[in-house]
């Protein structure tokens, strides 16, 4: 678990945009807090695993797939700013998240 910074948050979201503008070929300038991944960037959801590992091993994280399962039932990712959301909680609570 992680206290979080300011300067983590900005991080995490940057890396998130350039992981986004990447995959989906798109500018980085069009990815917002409220692109929707699935409609606006073809996303799926291999992508957020494809993340979740990216911030495992940057941030040394100890979360269960399973964990992170439970937590999206109840809070369902669909924009970038959800999935910003997500990760912040795993990265400060890591298999806490499912106490949430």
């Amino acid at each position: 678990m992680a206290e979080l910074t300011d300067k983590m948050r900005k991080e995490v979201r940057a890396i998130i945009i350039e992981f986004f503008a990447e995959e989906c070929e798109v500018e980085q300038s069009e990815i917002n807090d409220s692109t929707h991944i699935f409609d606006d960037l073809d996303g799926d959801s291999l992508m957020f695993l494809e993340l979740i590992e990216i911030f495992k091993k940057k941030y040394s994280l100890n979360i269960e797939l399973k964990a992170i399962g439970k937590y999206s039932v109840k809070h369902p990712v669909r924009t970038v700013g959800e999935l910003l959301t997500m990760q912040l909680m795993i990265i400060e609570h890591e298999n806490n998240i499912t106490n949430l």
